[in-house]
């Protein structure tokens, strides 16, 4: 399996990962969050559009992404209708987008050729999922490297959060790599070992 990362939202540095079989298959985006013209400049096939959640920066450049391309959009169903309505969490406007799936933990899908797992991982969000193929997590504004989603805003919390990250370790297991929503790729059991904000789950 491939994994490409691109930064189509330039304001809040959000990662775009392109995930394909191979070089030459269709790929699945997950979380344009701004101006898809580099990833359609690039030649890849846009085979389905995944999305974690819903904050300005992982949808920004859904519609326009799918209606370049023709692409479905699979969105958790506790926050499709933000993009149905064009406005985040905040206030914030997006081109509004009705996804053609909505998804929760436990489905499972198949996008690209690519078999995903669908996982609920509230906490920074209420309605935020997870998409795992092949020993691979697309984790969005969960985790990152060193670091942990913020929860002061609508949706968030702390607890839940935390309670999210050790439900992936304990079904995915520590070597399972994470591709966050900002920032390098890590693993779940280098973050439980090393993250300072993950301190709780290591007692």
């Amino acid at each position: 399996m491939v994994v490409d990362r691109f930064i189509l939202d330039q304001l809040f540095a959000a990662n775009c990962w392109v995930v394909r079989l191979d070089e030459d298959a269709p790929a699945a985006v997950v979380d344009p969050g701004g101006d898809p013209a580099e990833l359609l400049a690039s030649g890849v096939a846009v085979g389905g559009i995944l999305v974690t959640h819903a904050d300005i920066d992982h949808i920004g450049g859904v519609a326009l992404l799918a209606e370049a391309t023709g692409a479905e959009v699979w969105m958790p169903a506790g926050e499709a209708d933000a993009l149905r309505a064009g406005r985040t969490r905040g206030g914030l406007e997006v081109p509004a987008y009705e996804p053609e799936h909505e998804v929760t933990g436990g489905d499972e899908i198949e996008v690209a050729g690519i078999t995903f797992e669908v996982a609920d991982v509230p906490g920074h969000s209420s309605g935020h999922i997870a998409f795992s193929a092949d020993g691979k997590l697309f984790s969005g504004d969960l985790l990152f490297e060193s670091s942990v989603g913020r929860v002061d805003l609508e949706g968030g919390d702390w607890e839940t959060l935390l309670d999210s990250v050790r439900r992936l370790v304990e079904r995915y297991g520590p070597d399972t790599a994470v591709y966050p929503g900002h920032g390098e790729p890590t693993t779940l059991g280098r973050e439980v070992a090393n993250n300072p904000f993950l301190g709780a789950l290591r007692t």
